[in-house]
């Protein structure tokens, strides 16, 4: 099993920055994928960004493309979003996700182990 708790969401003005971050305990996460995901309120949930096993290939929606950026720290079992130049449609929970697989895939069925949320609040 695996534990994960997000941390680092709130409000911010448009075109301002969040550090989101996920912890993960009980198991490593090391040999599994990790990734973001956000849902808006009345909407699905959303793909956002995902990272393979070792850190060194990553995925982003278009949508957040040049604005996030995500990380993993495998030694502490961390996962980080950096999103910057935030906009009012950023706005929603955001969730951490641990793949079942090393290398990344976009959608919530690849994904075992999930948070229990952030909300990001963005402000226009």
């Amino acid at each position: 099993q695996v534990q994960l708790v997000e941390s680092g969401g709130g409000l911010v003005q448009a075109g301002g920055s969040l550090r989101l971050s996920c912890a993960a305990s009980g198991r490593t996460i090391s040999g599994r994928s990790m990734g973001w995901f956000r849902q808006a309120p009345g909407k699905e949930r959303q793909f956002v960004a995902a990272i393979n096993w070792s850190g060194g290939s990553t995925n982003y929606s278009d949508s957040v493309k040049g604005r996030f950026t995500i990380s993993r720290d495998n030694a502490k079992n961390t996962v980080t979003l950096q999103m910057n130049s935030l906009k009012s449609e950023d706005t929603a929970v955001y969730y951490c996700a641990a793949g079942r697989y090393g290398n990344y895939y976009s959608h919530p069925q690849y994904f075992d182990y999930w948070g229990q949320g952030t909300q990001v609040t963005v402000s226009s």
